[in-house]
């Protein structure tokens, strides 16, 4: 997020191919979100993830002997929904029953994550480096997620909760050495 995110910051996970090139990384901003599902706990928390993804028209398979699909604004946006659902379960779910929970919810944001333009996303535009960027956006009750191609090389994802998509902005972190 831009200078205007005044609170905490933390570099999260970092994804890279085999030759070390990295493909996606993630910033969070505001309180880590928790897995915790105690009641009142999800109110409680105020954070945006934020996640860059290498725009890479083809990508070679780890092995060096394939060719997978090229990133897009689609793969933002699953990897943001997927990270929401990471930090989050229904209050009254049995954790017995998560892992099965879990895998239909990130299936169900994989296929929402493929019709970006269909009507359970809705556009919003924020500022990427001070230039106006429409993303696609979506709310659901455990958060928000949100995905666009501001150019330069990149996709962005994001996702949170507690705090409001329609104020945020984003800027390129200059020195990752910090959050270190």
């Amino acid at each position: 997020m831009d200078g205007a995110f005044t609170g905490p910051r933390w570099l999260m996970r970092v994804s890279s191919a085999a030759d070390g090139v990295v493909q996606h990384g993630s910033m969070g901003h505001g309180h880590e979100p928790s897995i915790r599902s105690e009641a009142g706990a999800l109110e409680k928390e105020r954070f945006a993830v934020v996640i860059t993804v290498a725009a890479v028209p083809v990508r070679r398979s780890g092995d060096g002997t394939g060719v997978l699909d090229a990133t897009t604004v689609s793969s933002a946006a699953w990897l943001a929904g997927s990270g929401l659902l990471g930090h989050t379960w229904p209050a009254q779910l049995d954790h017995s029953l998560r892992d099965d929970w879990l895998e239909q919810q990130t299936e169900t944001a994989f296929e929402l994550a493929d019709d970006l333009d269909g009507e359970l996303w809705s556009t919003l535009s924020l500022p990427v480096d001070g230039e106006a960027t429409v993303f696609h956006y979506r709310e659901s009750e455990f958060g928000w997620v949100l995905a666009g191609s501001p150019g330069g090389g990149v996709h962005i994802g994001a996702y949170g909760r507690g705090m409001s998509a329609y104020g945020l902005g984003f800027s390129a972190v200059e020195d990752l050495s910090q959050y270190l």
